[in-house]
């Protein structure tokens, strides 16, 4: 009961907002509009909250994020891999190469909270911080040769990046912040797992489902069965326990990120294999992830 408590309030609101971009007749324009303000506002606002008011110790914490670093190489190993064993198109690769590494961060944040209140959030959060910079450098270099773009500025610039080191400075400083803008960061926080699981539900696409079959679905199985496999195995191994064991499996359960879509039309990749990625790996998420939080004992 309390994994159903946790999962289907989530998969609704991306239901929801599957159903508000086909019926509810917005502008096409304003989906790309809303991620846009969830990306740079409320979502920055929700992870700056979580770590600035969490003690964060590093020590106990460093276990957890060698954990998810060695999965996240292993993901990456894994995903090029299907360059050799599917032999798709060098654009089809470039986009897909992300599927078996890049997660769905307001998925992840959203079933953290729902698991373990602040300190999931907090957990999740530093995690984040860590394993974003080098989820979009390895993506960014594999579409490099479709594109101009400067993958070190986006790095740099990246809110997600930005908004955890500020959590992080603040939390280990102890400054106490201003109630009036707690209270700010407080609002834009509720807002931001709501507003951004719809976004997602709304971001879902139907092309690429009958094209380049063998990368689709080895991208889709890495990400969602063999990559928690593996983390479940190293964080035993290193000895994690509690929110730790649990964020860090967690964070390998979770469906392709959205952005990997957004990133890979705009250096120039195949955008519709990896929309199918997207979409084939949240609705599948549905079933893994209640699979994993109850291996978990939750």
């Amino acid at each position: 009961m309390s994994v159903a408590q946790t999962i289907i309030p989530i998969f609704l609101l991306i239901l929801l907002g599957v159903a508000m971009h086909h019926w509810f007749g917005m502008r096409e324009d304003f989906w790309p509009q809303l991620e846009r303000l969830i990306y740079y506002v409320f979502f920055p606002a929700l992870l700056f909250n979580s770590l600035s008011h969490f003690k964060i110790d590093l020590g106990a914490a460093m276990p957890m994020l060698i954990v998810a670093m060695l999965y996240m190489l292993a993901g990456i190993a894994l995903g090029y891999a299907a360059k050799f064993l599917f032999h798709a198109p060098s654009k089809v690769f470039a986009a897909t190469f992300q599927s078996s590494f890049r997660f769905n961060s307001y998925v992840g944040l959203a079933i953290a909270g729902g698991m373990h209140g602040q300190d999931g959030l907090a957990a999740i959060g530093l995690l984040m911080g860590f394993m974003v910079p080098v989820a979009n450098v390895a993506a960014v270099l594999a579409l490099a040769r479709h594109s101009e773009s400067h993958w070190l500025k986006e790095i740099l610039s990246n809110p997600l990046i930005l908004s955890t080191a500020s959590g992080i400075a603040v939390s280990f400083s102890g400054l106490e912040l201003p109630v009036l803008l707690n209270a700010t960061l407080g609002l834009l926080s509720q807002a931001s797992l709501p507003m951004g699981l719809i976004a997602v539900g709304a971001g879902l696409r139907l092309q690429g489902l009958h094209s380049h079959l063998g990368t689709l679905w080895y991208g889709v199985v890495i990400k969602l069965l063999v990559l928690p496999a593996i983390a479940w195995g190293l964080a035993r191994a290193f000895g994690l326990s509690g929110v730790y064991f649990n964020i860090a499996v967690l964070m390998a359960a979770l469906p392709v990120s959205t952005v990997s879509y957004v990133l890979a039309r705009r250096m120039g990749g195949d955008g519709d294999t990896i929309a199918a990625q997207v979409m084939l790996s949240t609705l599948l998420a549905a079933l893994t992830l209640p699979l994993w939080l109850l291996l978990m004992g939750l």
